[in-house]
């Protein structure tokens, strides 16, 4: 099992009292597998994933990337810092692509911010934005590409450690349909060639039916 979840709450103080987003999730998720969550705008998909990314502490509940366990109502420890960046990749929304660095820059500092370096990595981020059809704009900066071009690299920063999961939070949100049906094409070829497992929240009903498992969040809990 890559990931499991159990008894995950969460909750935010709201002037006297305190609204619950989270209630007693669940979940399991095997190597290579994916699975889609949908649920209204606002329902907690987002806290969610920062929860299972260890990004969010919850009220309580426990969060395991393979056979590492932890406690999810701490703050997250160096040693989980240290093991994320390998464990897993994360593709947002936003692209959150640095402006300054060029494509394959962007792609390579997630590698250097885990320690790795030297011509292997750099060769690895070009395979990756070549499979991504990105190979002839590595050395342009994201100001000049279009949305679904920034996403692509975003795809390849998140697969360039080879993590054994991916988080996508809405990865298509900010792109048109047919742009957005060519990324997720792409990011699911991608975890299905690098045997990936991944969580994939979504609004999209044709893109959550092309993963393993749909699962919908709604009133805090998780349902088939």
């Amino acid at each position: 099992m890559v990931l499991r979840a159990e008894g995950l709450a969460k909750s935010f103080p709201f002037e006297d009292k305190r609204i619950h987003v989270l209630e007693d999730i669940n979940l399991s998720l095997e190597s290579g597998k994916s699975l889609s969550i949908r649920g209204d705008s606002g329902c907690g998909k987002t806290t969610l994933l920062n929860l299972l990314s260890r990004l969010e502490s919850a009220d309580r509940g426990t969060v395991k990337w393979q056979d590492f366990e932890m406690n999810a109502s701490k703050q997250c420890a160096s040693k989980e810092g240290v093991l994320r960046a390998h464990f897993l990749g994360v593709v947002y929304q936003a692209y959150y692509l640095i402006p300054e660095l060029n494509v394959l820059e962007n792609v390579l500092i997630a590698a250097k911010l885990s320690g790795a370096y030297g011509k292997e990595v750099s060769d690895r981020a070009r395979e990756l934005l070549s499979n991504m059809g990105m190979g002839n704009k590595e050395r342009q900066i994201p100001g000049k590409l279009s949305g679904g071009e920034r996403q692509r690299v975003a795809i390849a920063r998140a697969m360039i450690n080879s993590p054994k999961l991916i988080l996508a939070d809405e990865p298509t949100g900010n792109l048109d349909e047919r742009t957005g049906g060519e990324v997720m094409e792409l990011l699911l070829e991608s975890c299905d060639e690098e045997k990936t497992a991944l969580v994939l929240v979504t609004h999209n009903q044709k893109f959550a039916e092309a993963t393993d498992e749909t699962l919908f969040l709604k009133e805090g809990k998780l349902q088939n």
